[in-house]
């Protein structure tokens, strides 16, 4: 699975793509220079239960730690990702 980020001035996205399909994709906007919000995760019906969810999210992490910048889940499944997983809270604004 291959996780794309497009990212622009104030809005960008993360998108999972398997053999040329959107499995899913992750929204965020920015607040600040500093900081961004996931506002919504979607994943397409024949990818469920394959963690594409849980795989957006980590790209953002990756992505807020190689670039020293801080994350405010909004999203319910972003925000649950973050509550199972302690290892990853130090990105959390």
């Amino acid at each position: 699975m291959e996780i794309q980020q497009f990212n622009r001035e104030s809005k960008g996205h993360f998108k999972a793509v398997e053999n040329g399909k959107e499995a899913g994709i992750m929204t965020y906007s920015w607040a600040g220079k500093d900081k961004f919000i996931i506002d919504h995760t979607d994943v397409s019906p024949e990818f469920k239960g394959k963690n594409v969810g849980k795989q957006l999210v980590m790209a953002a992490v990756n992505y807020a730690k190689e670039n020293n910048v801080k994350i405010i889940p909004l999203c319910p499944f972003a925000k649950s990702v973050f509550d199972k997983t302690p290892e990853i809270r130090d990105v959390l604004a």
